[in-house]
């Protein structure tokens, strides 16, 4: 009896998603950072740049 018992495919299924959630989450949080970065350094340019 393997009717309670998930299939070996479906445990391979969800390790894939995990990785794929995972590795999108890493992207995001990867590209936010790069994108917070890039406004704080604008801000620091027009800053220096401002007229006084």
């Amino acid at each position: 009896m393997t009717g309670n018992r998930p299939e070996k495919n479906d445990e391979a299924d969800q390790e894939k998603w995990k990785a794929k959630g995972v590795a999108m989450r890493a992207f995001f949080y990867i590209f936010g950072t790069h994108v917070f970065a890039g406004f704080i350094w604008l801000l620091f340019y027009l800053g220096q740049h401002a007229q006084k």
